[in-house]
């Protein structure tokens, strides 16, 4: 922490300079003043708004290219480059009526385009359309998304599912940096709160290119809370309400932005007790409670942009392994999981005269300890020291950097030239050793560039990576009996590339078509695992001689847009070498069956395509559809496993608003209809088909100068009862979560 605060400071003396700003006036069609309309850099972090007149102003800006976006509810979003060579610089802005959906900047991708500019598509949805949705979870919301799914062991802990890709083939980015908390398991969730997000990105397919290895499946990319608008002082206060689990989430943030310095901090506290299914009662020990913090301080001038931000969070979340006790307690019973992970980051961009650089700097602290039930006779002493002390204990430190150069641009030809690495440090301190202590060492380095003429645009890359891991031998004795880990030293290198290009066919289809190639080298659960894994109540075995992943994709997209209808339909072919799995042996250890991990190439195929209809003239109407199919296999022809079923989903939407009390005022009513799975492993049984129903309706209402955004969610309405294909408590027969209904209320000042 000291290191970084000591960068930043040196920074923010060294690069005092004079500055520039701009200013202009916001109108629509009508030259009439947009009051309200939102203008923001993103790469500086730093926005305001319209007045009642229109008018808008923001010093303290760089001599430089910069990106400005300007937004307003029901209206096109404007982005520009614009040269800052003066002073003072005048803009005004005249926005077109949009009454059917708005374009968004897409900050996952290297050149930071809007989502209709880009040439690969990216999902992208706020923190407020995932609420809208009634997600009791954050992980929950992102998978609402399509092409999205969620791996699940009750409500509490959740991992996603790109395209039938999951654990460390899925990449997470928060604050900057990657997610570090030993991604590798399945049963235990994200470790990010929603208090500390504004929006998420997920890139479908792999993206190593720009994130190395463990992008080889997509990139979950979470864009954190925005700081207040200029000179301004921001508080929110959320309080939400699940009827299911009778659980709560509080939390709350505030903000202060002055001319150079920004300051927010958020915090929240969620409790939940085991959830209830619609026949079987409640599930025991699915309940759980966290704890958030999240702080950050910015600055700007002319010359230079720095964030630096904290992330403190933990949660104690309860491992289920059947229908037993019933009650509404909220603190986890024996087995459980205490994790806690702290991210400090600092993001800066140097601004030069025809370019820019940004760099990041990264440390995590994951802390992971898992308590078990033994068997021996009750007394107070063994129960005191089941509570206090794990049977799994890991720490795992990371220290993370990223350094991009924006290369001057020459016409319309974009490039970047970057470096990334990480140092890793797993260590155990707990009485039980899953995997044994050890140092991962990454650096990639990687060139990327773009082109764009009248409606096309090519862009096109390469990247190096190498991975070093080394470890020492351990010998555990456990119940009388011995495991060894022996000691490995291996180092991977992969060379990764893509090729995209986007067009206009026929002057209305957005059209994308990308190949890809990405990479994952065996992470330290597949290569060294030697002993019980409580949270998947499952001995596991490594294979010390797996070798790198690397799969090839091909990609298109078609789209078709005008002010009243969409249509889209992606489709995908994703070859892998040397894929990864876990599969049973058939024999057992300690009493529990044992999976070994081995590896056999297998592809996956598969997209999704829908329609969205905005009828005219009752603007107030949504009609949306789409279906969504995934179909893995082993070069043997036998299915991968945790394959999501086909799922379709229908929603009927309206719009409404109560002329100045009610604004962005909602009424929705989803079906989601998943099919029959049938495609399945070896050690995997089939799933039945079922339907489940959702409605919500909110808005935020205005009263004075306060807003209170609203919301009343019932998820799974006619309490069905289903299993999910991803549930990892299906081989129990333990069903989902019954209905739910979610109330929501924010207070904004």
């Amino acid at each position: 922490m000291k290191i970084f605060s000591t960068i930043l400071l040196i920074g923010l003396s060294f690069f005092a300079h004079a500055q520039n700003k701009i200013s202009g006036k916001v109108t629509n069609q009508q030259n009439e003043p947009i009051f309200g309309a939102e203008i923001y850099l993103d790469e500086l972090h730093k926005g305001t708004s319209t007045n009642e007149e229109g008018f808008y102003q923001i010093n303290n800006l760089p001599s430089n290219t910069v990106k400005i976006t300007v937004v307003f509810f029901g209206y096109e979003t404007i982005i520009k480059n614009i040269q800052l060579l003066e002073k003072e610089t005048v803009l005004n802005f005249v926005l077109n009526e949009a009454i059917f959906k708005m374009d968004e900047v897409i900050i996952s991708t290297p050149f930071n385009k809007l989502q209709s500019e880009n040439v690969v598509k990216v999902e992208r949805a706020s923190l407020q359309q995932l609420k809208n949705k009634g997600a009791a979870t954050l992980i929950d919301g992102v998978g609402t998304l399509p092409g999205v799914s969620v791996v699940s062991t009750g409500v509490g802990i959740g991992k996603p599912v790109i395209r039938g890709l999951r654990g460390n083939r899925v990449l997470v980015y928060t604050q900057g940096i990657r997610l570090e908390n030993q991604q590798f398991g399945d049963e235990h969730g994200l470790g990010i709160d929603e208090s500390s997000i504004e929006s998420v990105e997920v890139i479908k397919g792999p993206a190593s290119l720009l994130y190395g290895s463990d992008a080889l499946g997509g990139v979950l990319y979470f864009n954190p809370t925005k700081f207040a608008e200029l000179n301004k002082f921001d508080f929110n206060y959320n309080q939400t309400y699940f009827s299911n689990t009778d659980g709560s989430s509080t939390s709350f943030g505030v903000k202060k932005s002055y001319n150079l310095w920004k300051f927010l901090a958020n915090g929240a506290y969620n409790q939940h007790s085991d959830y209830k299914t619609p026949k079987q009662g409640t599930v025991t020990n699915t309940r759980f409670n966290e704890t958030t913090f999240n702080t950050a301080i910015g600055f700007n001038n002319s010359k230079l942009n720095s964030t630096l931000r904290f992330n403190f969070n933990n949660s104690k979340v309860g491992i289920p392994e059947e229908i037993g006790v019933q009650n509404n307690h909220k603190t986890p019973m024996l087995p459980y999981q205490d994790l806690t992970t702290k991210m400090v980051s600092l993001n800066s961009i140097f601004f030069l005269p025809t370019s820019k650089i940004s760099t990041t700097f990264g440390y995590t602290l994951n802390v992971r300890k898992e308590f078990e039930e033994h068997e021996h006779e009750e007394d107070e002493e063994h129960s005191e020291n089941e509570t206090l002390n794990p049977s799994l204990f890991l720490n795992l430190n990371t220290y993370s950097y990223d350094a991009k150069w924006h290369l001057p641009k020459l016409g319309e030809i974009e490039t970047i030239v970057g470096i990334q690495g990480l140092y890793q440090k797993n260590e155990n301190f707990g009485k039980e050793i899953l995997i044994p202590n050890a140092t991962t060492k990454d650096f990639g380095t990687f060139f990327t560039g773009l082109y764009n003429w009248k409606q096309n645009t090519i862009q096109a890359g390469i990247r190096f990576d190498t991975r070093n891991l080394t470890t020492k031998q351990h010998l555990v004795t456990h119940d009388n009996e011995t495991h060894i880990f022996e000691a490995i030293d291996k180092s991977f290198k992969n060379i990764s590339s893509s090729l995209g290009f986007k067009t206009v066919l026929f002057d209305k289809i957005i059209s994308r078509f990308n190949i890809a190639s990405g990479f994952k080298a065996p992470n330290l659960a597949e290569l060294t695992s030697n002993g019980v894994h409580h949270g998947s109540n499952r001995f596991e075995i490594g294979n010390s001689d797996l070798k790198n992943e690397q799969n090839f994709q091909s990609d298109i997209s078609l789209e078709y847009n005008t002010n009243h209808f969409e249509i889209f339909a992606n489709g995908f072919y994703n070859h892998i070498n040397n894929y990864i799995f876990i599969a049973p042996t058939g024999e057992l250890e300690e009493d529990l069956f044992i999976y070994e991990y081995t590896q056999d190439n297998a592809k996956l195929y598969g997209g999704e395509i829908g329609w969205h209809l905005h009828p005219h003239p009752l603007d107030w109407l949504h009609l949306s559809s789409s279906f969504e199919f995934v179909i893995g296999k082993q070069n043997n022809g036998e299915y991968l496993p945790l394959i999501p079923a086909n799922k379709l989903t229908n929603t009927l939407k309206t719009e409404f608003k109560g002329k100045n009390w009610l604004q962005n005022g909602f009424g929705a009513l989803t079906l989601e209809s998943n099919f029959k799975q049938n495609n399945i492993s070896e050690f995997e049984t089939t799933s039945s088909a079922y339907n489940i129903v959702n409605i919500g309706i909110g808005g935020t209402l205005k009263l004075s100068k306060y807003n209170f955004d609203i919301s009343a969610n019932v998820n799974n309405l006619f309490n069905t009862s289903y299993i999910s294909h991803l549930s990892r408590l299906k081989a129990d027969g333990i069903k989902n979560i019954g209905r739910n209904i979610i109330l929501n209320l924010k207070f904004e000042l």
